[in-house]
């Protein structure tokens, strides 16, 4: 009677190994570094800047100044430039604390959009239409932060004197495109070395976990100590402690793993990657914001914006999140 091969090594024979990991690996990444290269490239022609004409109109429902309005264009540019702006303007005593606030906060769409071709360049070689319901989820969630704002900053605000708004963020400039591309290429040498680190490893860990049961234990440990979040399944702790610990990419290495094994469905992934980014969003302040506004700002009102800024944000999120999680139950 012939011996049958055990499950582990049928999982780990040269051909299973090819089919379930080694090829969707391979694709995954080369998806994504073509993403990320063409990401680069949008970002490097500055091809947002045409949104910037919804400033007008958006500022003066708001009760914003023109420095504000300047500041909103700027920022689908360079979230950067916008937030100097702001900075000079307050240090010059054109704008209050208040307004200063009002005017950060209101950059949220413009800042968000900024990297949103990364973000859904990244994710979509990965996840497929996943992709776009947790692209469109978050920017639901931008766009209801500056909406927000702006109905806020109409009540408690004074309408400012009449000016120019956006003629600070005109540019008649034409593209060079030899420069912007090989800006766009010095940035993808330099961010492709890190995404192949971060993700290989993890897709192969997520891989691993999954054929010797790794997830069963976590499914135990889950339903004794995590109850609040007994709502996600134990694949996805894996998801939501890599975005707690890492970039985007790791977290989206592990996804894209146990939803290739069919661990996770699409909602479940997409449930994960929502509280993943909500429960980071403290480190995140921390790790990338808390260095650059400091440039800008004295720090303890550096600090003061990033918790108005990402407090917002996080709730906006967990709205969003809540929302999607019973409309697709």
């Amino acid at each position: 009677m012939p011996v049958q091969p055990s499950s582990a090594e049928t999982a780990f024979s040269l051909a299973a190994l090819w089919h379930a990991l080694g090829w969707p690996l391979l694709r995954l990444l080369m998806g994504m570094a073509a993403g990320l290269l063409i990401a680069n490239v949008l970002e490097a022609l500055r091809w947002t800047r045409h949104l910037a004409r919804l400033a007008a109109p958006l500022a003066r429902v708001a009760h914003l100044r023109e420095v504000a309005g300047a500041s909103f264009s700027l920022a689908f540019v360079s979230p950067a430039a916008a937030n100097s702006l702001l900075s000079d303007s307050h240090n010059l005593g054109e704008l209050s604390g208040k307004e200063l606030m009002l005017a950060n906060l209101f950059n949220s769409l413009p800042a968000y959009m900024v990297h949103t071709p990364t973000i859904f360049l990244l994710t979509w070689p990965v996840l497929g239409m996943p992709a776009v319901v947790y692209v469109g989820l978050t920017l639901m969630a931008a766009i209801g932060r500056t909406a927000f704002t702006v109905v806020l900053a109409r009540r408690i605000l004074p309408p400012p004197p009449p000016g120019c708004i956006a003629c600070k963020a005109d540019s008649d400039e034409r593209t060079d495109w030899n420069a912007a591309l090989r800006k766009a290429w010095k940035r993808f040498t330099r961010r492709l070395p890190k995404l192949v680190y971060f993700t290989a490893p993890i897709y192969v860990l997520m891989y691993l976990m999954q054929q010797f049961g790794y997830f069963a234990l976590a499914e135990q440990w889950l339903s004794q100590h995590m109850s609040w979040l007994s709502f996600l399944k134990p694949q996805a702790m894996g998801i939501i402690v890599l975005h707690l610990a890492a970039e985007l990419g790791a977290a989206l290495g592990a996804a894209g793993s146990v939803l290739q094994t069919g661990g996770l469905s699409a909602r479940d992934v997409v449930l994960a990657l929502m509280v993943g980014n909500i429960l980071s969003t403290p480190m995140r302040g921390i790790r990338h914001q808390l260095p650059s506004y400091s440039g800008f700002f004295r720090p303890a009102l550096a600090l003061r914006l990033i918790l108005a800024n990402q407090g917002l944000r996080a709730a906006s999120m967990t709205v969003v999140t809540i929302i999607y999680y019973y409309a697709s139950a």
